[in-house]
């Protein structure tokens, strides 16, 4: 059986993208990186996956007169590639229908909240804000709407006196790294079941 192939959609500075480029590299996933999509030009990202050898594809949404129209453009893209699975790291953009149709329950995004909690922008501050004493991190489904698709793994992480975002975020991201990869591996080898919004992985 073939490599899983992979596209990876991402807004910043790509270090999700990267432990999951390097994992590729490594033979820890069974997975071929097809394909960095990404809405920023000067994102450090980019740069990321052309050190990796990894095609890119770069677009300005203010470009398009909407949402579906780039995302339609996208999709030819991944089907070109054969993409099987299409991870969302750090990618700062709902998704529309155009995309959310074509690969639902192939489709994933991390999130530095136990979700339901903190979804959106800056899961990491809100949760500080809240003065939560546990956070984490989660990898689920996407279903169209804010971080809200069915959850496929999580991981917990105590808040520490005196945290910070900053010092927070830097034990976050490991996490966040490890439950992408062995997500991924499980789709690669085929466990992951999705019955509505139960989440089933095979052993």
């Amino acid at each position: 059986m073939g490599k899983l192939k992979v596209a990876v959609f991402a807004s910043g500075n790509g270090s999700n993208f990267q432990a999951l480029a390097d994992g590729a590299r490594d033979g820890r996933i069974d997975a071929d990186i097809r394909l960095l999509v990404c809405d920023k030009p000067g994102a450090h990202v980019i740069r990321r996956a052309e050190a990796a050898g990894i095609e890119t594809y770069v677009f300005r949404p203010r470009d398009y007169p909407s949402r579906e129209a780039y995302e339609r453009e996208i999709l030819i893209e991944l089907k070109r590639r054969g993409v099987e699975l299409v991870v969302l790291a750090g990618y700062m953009r709902i998704v529309t229908p155009v995309l959310v149709d074509a690969y639902y329950g192939r489709m994933i995004n991390v999130h530095p909240s136990l979700l339901p909690a903190f979804p959106g922008l800056n899961g990491i501050g809100q949760a500080l804000a809240y003065g939560v004493k546990v956070t984490g991190a989660t990898v689920h489904f996407v279903d169209g709407g804010l971080d809200s698709g069915p959850i496929i793994a999580q991981e917990a992480l105590a808040v520490e006196p005196g945290d910070t975002e900053e010092t927070l975020a830097a034990r976050i991201h490991p996490i966040e790294h490890r439950l992408l990869l062995e997500v991924v591996q499980h789709f690669a080898e085929g466990r992951i079941r999705l019955d509505g919004r139960h989440v089933t992985i095979e052993s």
